[in-house]
């Protein structure tokens, strides 16, 4: 984008106020899909957009727009006398110092310079794979890219812009057996050019084939387990389980869970950490600034066991006695931005996964995640497939495994955490606050979590 300082100054320069800021954001994005061997979807797509937001005596007020003209200075001005009708309320925002800053994306990693053939080419021959292997009868196969600019201007003078790019693929596999019927996908995506996508063969082989393992495991036997969860379902587990619960927007405003989400509260093991991070090069949750120009950060969570910080935006830190930690987020100029999540994962400690199965008398090893629900300190999650583990081997596989219980005692539970972070990414992401799909990465080590609650038969 060409300097537009002087073009976003000038809508905020009629605006009597606590606080404003101003974004506009254009955004180019390719959308490739095949549904078995049909191609449902190719195509590019262009949006161009801002939002307006004002702050005074304790509310905010905003807009969003697609109009980028001289009108928007009447509209800032009509945001502003709509905020100042509002019933004053005891909020204020911590004061944040002047800045200018400029991020862009390398060339090569700009997925705009590859021709939408070669994209297609590439989504087509990872669904012909699954196509050809025998026993799958149909697929879904998605390629996906976007490519945003985005220009960001405050009453404090703080002025950014930023350029993100992101790409990635899904596929999913759907194998028949009679009235079995059974599925299964992976996906991949990165902060990161279009190269990052190729040679990804042996992710779309193993989608198929776990697919047709699938067919002949049997449902799991409900009960209490000790069970190891692999790297992505403990990745989901600190997301949706704990980095919620983290997002100070909610928290700051529910006393019951600012008393269990106090700084110094032990509830883990010395061993456990769980960070956010959304300045790791590459991961689908990294960005250099969130959406109300603030530095994105490292922020632990817990660490060695014990409540250290929350996830905040400018407001409830202050409202919260604490420091802005980078994580006011929106998933387009559509929607003002919110406290969320980037990168959240449970840092590696030393045991090996060897050690960990060895430890199982009679378990399960818990792989993948089929989503789930949490309701403040309680959650369901669903995997993809386990295996039970017998005296350290896996003996069998199963499926239609739920794992439910409290989150502060689950992280009691943990004893074992492995060496082999993985972070993953890919398509899809968080929801909250009718903004889906947000961009986020998690991850994790194997864990070992003794007396889980699974459902099955």
């Amino acid at each position: 984008m060409e300097s537009l300082k002087p073009f976003l100054a000038e809508i905020l320069s009629g605006v009597a106020s606590d606080y404003a800021d101003v974004r506009l954001e254009e955004s180019e994005q390719a959308r490739i899909v095949y549904r078995g061997r049909d191609l449902d979807e190719i195509g590019r797509a262009f949006e161009r957009g801002g939002c307006i937001r004002v702050f005074h005596h304790g509310n905010w007020g905003s807009a969003s727009f697609n109009q980028v003209d001289d009108g928007l200075k009447e509209l800032a001005r009509d945001v502003a006398a709509q905020v100042e009708a509002m019933p004053p309320r005891p909020e204020i925002l911590g004061e944040m110092p002047p800045f200018n800053n400029e991020v862009t994306v390398p060339e090569g990693e700009d997925p705009r310079r590859v021709p939408l053939a070669e994209k297609h080419a590439l989504i087509r021959r990872y669904n012909d794979i699954l196509l050809k292997t025998a026993g799958i009868t149909t697929t879904l196969s998605m390629y996906q890219d976007i490519f945003r600019e985005t220009a960001f201007l405050s009453t404090d003078d703080r002025y950014l812009t930023q350029e993100s790019v992101y790409t990635g693929f899904m596929c999913r596999a759907v194998a028949r057996d009679g009235a079995n019927v059974q599925d299964y996908s992976d996906t991949f995506g990165k902060t990161q050019g279009f190269a990052s996508l190729a040679n990804r063969e042996p992710l779309v082989e193993r989608i198929a084939k776990v697919a047709l393992d699938l067919l002949k495991a049997e449902p799991v036997q409900a009960g209490v387990y000790n069970v190891v969860i692999d790297p992505l379902l403990a990745g989901v587990f600190a997301h949706e389980a704990f980095g919620h619960l983290s997002e100070a927007d909610f928290l700051a405003t529910n006393e019951r869970l600012l008393e269990l989400m106090r700084v110094g509260t032990r509830y883990g093991v010395e061993e456990l950490t769980i960070v956010d991070d959304g300045t790791m090069p590459g991961e689908r949750g990294s960005y250099r600034f969130d959406d109300e120009g603030t530095a994105s950060g490292h922020t632990e969570l817990i660490r060695d066991g014990v409540i250290t910080g929350h996830l905040h935006d400018r407001q409830s830190a202050r409202r919260m006695g604490e420091t802005p930690t980078g994580n006011a987020r929106a998933i387009s100029y559509r929607f003002s931005p919110i406290v969320r999540m980037s990168n959240t994962f449970i840092e590696p400690r030393s045991a090996n996964i060897e050690d960990m199965m060895d430890s199982l008398e009679r378990g399960l090893y818990v792989c993948g995640s089929r989503g789930g629900m949490t309701e403040l300190e309680s959650f369901t999650f669903a995997s993809q497939y386990a295996w039970l583990v017998e005296h350290g081997r896996k003996t069998k596989l199963v499926r239609d495994v739920t794992l439910s219980g409290n989150v502060f005692e689950t992280l009691k539970n943990i004893d074992m955490i492995g060496d082999d972070l993985t972070m993953f990414g890919g398509l899809g992401g968080c929801g909250k606050g009718d903004q889906v799909p947000l961009p986020v990465g998690l991850g994790g080590p194997h864990v070992r979590i003794r007396n889980v609650v699974i459902g099955g038969r």
